[in-house]
């Protein structure tokens, strides 16, 4: 049997903290949330394991270290007002509650929203708003945003959410790192910031995540 608040402990001790994830809220916040809760139940075995771990209809939980470094790289603040796309079934969520002040996470899966409302119920997050929707369009009734999390990766950026994004604001995510033919996973975390109205990007760290829904690079017109 597994004991899962050991699991949790090395996870963040073995995974996280030795591979430069040192925001103490960060880490706290993946030592209190349990993650095997948000797991399919087969699956709850290796719910700590550093790898994706698949939920349904294609979409995965991405491993904790690639999460714990995008959420560091987003410095979220106590009276931050994050924006998550692509919430599953609600890990992210759930440690974004902890470390923001509001949280407003989107999923146009019906199965997966389900199953996320039922997680951030049990676990008491008060301080969010599941909103389900398509992804590609964020969630413009609630914007601006300090903070924009894509949970997954994107061929890039669209700007009807970069718009979403608060003077000052951050917005993490993976984007597309090589030119794989099937187009499926991504490879370059990165930051976008605004600042005196402008955006500005840079790489960070590569990453492999899968695309999420209406993500994915559009194929190009050929003669």
């Amino acid at each position: 049997m597994i004991n899962e608040p050991a699991a949790r402990l090395n996870m963040v001790e073995g995974q996280l903290r030795t591979n430069k994830v040192t925001d103490e809220a960060v880490l706290e916040g993946f030592l209190t949330t349990p993650r095997e809760r948000f797991v399919p139940a087969r699956l709850r075995g290796i719910a700590y394991v550093d790898d994706d771990i698949p939920l349904s209809n294609g979409r995965y939980l991405i491993e904790p270290l690639v999460l714990a470094r995008l959420l560091q790289l987003a410095e979220i603040g106590k009276g931050d007002k994050v924006l998550e796309i692509g919430c599953g079934t609600g890990y992210a969520t759930a440690i974004l509650a902890q470390i923001a002040a509001s949280v407003v996470a989107v999923e146009s899966d019906p199965q997966l929203a389900a199953a996320a409302r039922a997680n951030l119920a049990a676990l008491g997050c008060g301080n969010v708003q599941l909103q389900e929707a398509p992804l590609h369009a964020g969630w413009r009734a609630g914007a601006p945003y300090n903070v924009i999390l894509i949970n997954g990766g994107v061929a890039e950026i669209p700007a009807a959410i970069s718009d979403q994004l608060a003077e000052g604001g951050r917005l993490v995510t993976v984007t597309e790192g090589g030119a794989g033919p099937s187009q499926a996973r991504c490879g370059c975390a990165v930051l976008m910031t605004r600042a005196e109205g402008k955006l500005s990007s840079r790489p960070v760290f590569d990453a492999t995540v899968d695309v999420l829904p209406g993500f994915a690079r559009r194929p190009a017109f050929v003669f």
